[in-house]
């Protein structure tokens, strides 16, 4: 952006420490402008327009002047909320943690242009977890109003999928989630008895023991001998008792936190101790889950442990099964994305649990009409959205048009001649791949077949020249050999 004008939202003080926008340029910003023009790329052409909109930047305003209740008119002067803002788009679009986007802003004298570098990174975390999912779907809202104002959605075809967004995590085994539960419960009564001292109870190490349990069950993992298997559970048991005792540990550090028995030497130093009980409260009764769901697969077969945890860092990771041959089992979140026209996402959600597919083909719809103020002509899924009770939901033709994705003043069309004849053909097909031991795979396997081709001559009334001759063999003096039940 060329340069930057101060705006005002109702509500906001002239003297106010949070800004709409910077208020003019820097000197140093004038310097290099000619320099660095080049520098810029195609889509942030596009950004400075779109986030030249008042409302964008006035959500973003409000979320930052409601962090504390005089936000708005106490501390130092804040970062504008146009700059964060683009910050965070610029930390999406990139890819980048937080780190890096540090880097990158304050080494780069282009990227500067499109985002200031004054910030912080702590300061950038803050506010990103200030603005919170409502703010983003508030943003979101609005560009989708830009984008159906422009041309760009009208809302006549709709596209909805579900996808998964992997967390950042390990492939998750029982033996490893116990090794970084007692990891980090080890590591925070460490930096308790660094500022603590030597009073009360005394800290006593297995992360070693601990580490040679979980490299004994990765080794009797690999085989399938019965000598393997037992001494799999023995490891187990000597693996489950020493996160035991680490556990029990951790319960009396945070309680002689609590008591006061160990307490720092001044208040800064109090307030880190009871960072680090909180932390050790947190993680105790996840890494008891992960004992918990230990024991029953492992002594008693139990594979369906409830509340099973597949990461004490991100404990609301599922396990998503969506038919992929690559990866069978994905670890992460179910997110449904529904597109209007040229790619315009108009909606997504991100669920707690994994809901059936099949179960969001009419909310999504009725979304569709909620935020483009019309019905879809067209409507492109999966075979997974589809059920009977989404087709039979309602008598009216309207809703049986808008599920058959078809305009709503046209009549479901008539099964064609291929679709009749698909399940004679199968059935017949089924029948001659019937065997021994494809009994139960015939009908599976007859489902994937192509329709047999209608020959052209067929089509047209003529008679069919080219039918395939009786199979014939010759033997070696040249006589032929009908086949065994044919007539010579």
């Amino acid at each position: 952006m060329i340069c930057y004008v101060r705006s005002r939202v109702e509500g906001a003080r002239e003297d106010g420490v949070i800004e709409m926008r910077r208020a003019q340029l820097s000197f140093g910003d004038g310097l290099i402008a000619e320099e660095v023009s080049d520098l810029r790329e195609g889509w942030m052409e596009h950004a400075d327009r779109v986030l030249a909109d008042e409302q964008i930047v006035a959500a973003v305003y409000e979320a930052l002047a409601r962090r504390h209740p005089q936000s708005r008119s106490r501390g130092r002067l804040g970062a504008p909320a146009e700059m964060v803002l683009r910050l965070l788009i610029l930390k999406h679009i990139r890819n980048w943690s937080y780190g890096v986007l540090e880097r990158e802003v304050r080494a780069k004298s282009g990227v500067p242009r499109l985002h200031p570098r004054r910030r912080r990174q702590d300061a950038r975390c803050k506010d990103d977890g200030t603005l919170g999912p409502e703010v983003v779907k508030q943003i979101h809202q609005r560009l989708v109003k830009l984008a159906q104002a422009n041309g760009l959605a009208a809302g006549r075809r709709m596209r909805v999928d579900t996808t998964v967004v992997e967390t950042n995590v390990h492939y998750p085994t029982d033996s490893s989630l116990l090794g970084d539960g007692v990891r980090v419960l080890i590591r925070t009564m460490k930096r308790i008895g660094k500022i603590a001292g030597e009073t009360g109870a005394k800290l006593r190490d297995r992360s070693r023991s601990v580490k040679l349990r979980v490299l004994d069950i990765a080794r009797a993992a690999r085989s399938r001998a019965k000598q393997s298997r037992e001494k799999l559970n023995r490891s187990y048991g000597k693996l489950l008792n020493a996160t035991s005792r680490v556990v029990g540990q951790a319960k009396r550090f945070s309680k002689e936190v609590a008591r006061g028995t160990k307490r720092a030497r001044n208040v800064l130093q109090q307030l880190v101790l009871e960072g680090l009980r909180q932390e050790l409260d947190a993680m105790v009764p996840l890494v008891q889950q992960v004992m918990k769901q230990t024991r029953a697969r492992i002594f008693r077969g139990d594979t369906h442990a409830e509340g099973k945890i597949l990461s004490l860092f991100e404990p609301s990771t599922e396990i998503i099964r969506k038919g992929k041959a690559g990866k069978p089992n994905e670890f992460g979140k179910m997110v449904k994305l529904q597109e209007a026209e040229d790619q315009i996402v108009i909606d997504y959600e991100v669920y707690d649990r994994r809901p059936s597919d099949s179960d969001l083909l009419i909310a999504a719809i009725e979304m569709h009409r909620a935020m483009l103020g019309r019905s879809p002509h067209m409507v492109a899924a999966d075979a997974a959205f589809y059920s009977a009770k989404n087709e039979g939901s309602s008598e009216s033709p309207r809703r049986q048009a808008r599920l058959h994705s078809q305009p709503f003043d046209q009549e479901p069309r008539a099964q064609t001649r291929a679709e009749e004849a698909l399940v004679p053909q199968r059935t017949e097909m089924a029948d001659r791949m019937r065997g021994t031991h494809q009994r139960g795979q015939a009908a599976t396997r007859a489902r994937s077949l192509p329709l047999q081709r209608q020959c052209r001559n067929e089509a047209s009334g003529r008679a069919r020249h080219h039918r395939r001759q009786r199979r014939q063999h010759r033997s070696h003096n040249g006589k032929t050999i009908c086949p065994v039940g044919a007539s010579t």
